[in-house]
């Protein structure tokens, strides 16, 4: 599993229902750096202090159940990061954690036309 979410173009962070990090994917694509040290932090201790009560009631509308989603977008220099929190349910739709999607959409945003299937290799 880790390998599959290594090599999409784009990187997740899971963060569980006790609102510590428990996962993140060490992609090259990856827009806000991690290490090793988050596994087992709370998240809004990875936080700058002045958005810790967004995250805050992020969290705490998925949990409530309130909201399932949360999607933000900013230019990081040349790259624009679409970044997308998905609430986490189990089959019961208890609330079992957040993943964080994080994505440069810049090179999407930039596509013109059409490349089908059968172009491909023509470039």
């Amino acid at each position: 599993m880790n390998l599959l979410l290594r090599n999409l173009p784009l990187d997740v962070t899971f963060v569980d229902e006790n609102d510590e990090v428990r996962y993140y994917s060490a992609t090259p694509e990856r827009l806000f750096p991690r290490s090793p040290g988050i596994i087992g932090r709370k998240v809004q201790n990875c936080h700058p202090p002045d958005s810790v009560h967004v995250v805050t009631r992020i969290l705490d509308s998925f949990r409530s159940g309130e909201k399932d989603v949360a999607e933000f977008w900013l230019r990081l220099g040349d790259k624009l990061a679409h970044i997308r929190y998905f609430a986490m349910r189990d089959a019961s739709e208890t609330y079992r954690g957040t993943l964080e999607v994080s994505q440069n959409i810049a090179p999407i945003q930039a596509l013109s036309g059409e490349r089908r299937l059968l172009e491909w290799g023509d470039e």
